[in-house]
């Protein structure tokens, strides 16, 4: 598996070089002023192609390598429509070590009101029971500063977990609820 992860730390260094080699081609065929030219250049469009589709493959297989399903933890952020509270931040621990610190800008915030989720976080956990924790720091109601947390406790299995963090407004209370659930 050593042998692996040395494969994927030199793949960024010979995809440039296959890049700037095919730069280096592209412009002795520019110069080249022959027929055969537009076969040169046919062919090295499609080996960058080739060398693009290589690169997300290897990108799919080390996320693979780095997190393995049957240790594998995500955790997105889903949000209602932010009447009653204005996400500033968010402090994620799991079984009570802080694993994330995320601090938002005014246009994630809005693509979240808008129905976007985020990959909150992506972690190794090992199987049993854990406790997983969020603090959301914001504006709530009367623009008063607001924090609060919610806890959930799950069981890892060998299966991928995935959890589930979400701030809904609630008009009944006229207060934002907020919820960790297991997908």
């Amino acid at each position: 598996m050593n042998c692996k992860f040395k494969t994927l730390a030199i793949l960024p260094y010979l995809i440039l070089m296959l890049l700037s080699v095919g730069a280096h081609s592209q412009s002795v065929v520019e110069s080249d002023a022959n027929s055969g030219e537009q076969t040169v250049t046919q062919q090295l469009q499609a080996l960058r192609k080739e060398v693009i589709a290589l690169n997300r493959d290897l990108f799919v297989l080390e996320e693979d390598l780095l997190f393995p399903s049957s240790t594998q933890l995500v955790v997105y952020l889903s949000m209602d429509v932010g009447t009653y509270f204005n996400l500033d931040s968010v402090e994620l621990q799991i079984d009570g070590n802080t694993v994330t610190h995320y601090l938002y800008t005014e246009k994630q915030i809005q693509a979240l009101y808008k129905g976007g989720v985020q990959k909150l976080h992506l972690d190794n956990l090992s199987q049993g029971e854990h406790e997983l924790t969020a603090f959301f720091i914001g504006k709530g109601p009367e623009n008063r500063d607001y924090k609060r947390a919610t806890s959930l406790t799950f069981n890892k299995t060998a299966e991928p977990a995935t959890l589930e963090l979400s701030i809904i407004d609630s008009s009944v209370k006229q207060q934002p609820v907020f919820k960790a659930v297991e997908l």
